[in-house]
């Protein structure tokens, strides 16, 4: 199941079958759509852990305004993957805690 249209982001438009790594491994979504939305699709629901007690978090709000779907991409913390479209070759890596951004 995909989203078709999102509050944010607006009508998705399928795009590209395109393949990212997420901590090294590879795998597929279609190009444009949100990264959280592949990562959806493929099972993968923990986005990060808290910095506290490492708590596994996810896509909550899907809009943007929190922060648990925030995830390293492309070497950049914080980036909240739920608005985040996908690009082919991204590097999406699993967060521990809230870091500093750069």
């Amino acid at each position: 199941m995909r989203i078709q249209k999102h509050p944010i982001l607006g009508e998705f438009q399928k795009g590209e079958l395109v393949t990212f790594t997420l901590d090294g491994k590879e795998m597929q979504g279609y190009e444009g759509e949100p990264i959280a939305a592949a990562l959806r699709a493929a099972g993968v629901m923990t986005h990060r852990y808290t910095s506290r007690f490492g708590k596994p978090r996810g896509v909550f709000c899907a809009i943007g305004r929190c922060t648990d779907c925030v995830m390293i991409v492309d070497g950049k913390p914080n980036i909240r993957t739920c608005v985040t479209p996908l690009k082919a070759g991204m590097k999406v890596q699993t967060q521990y805690g809230i870091k500093a951004k750069e």
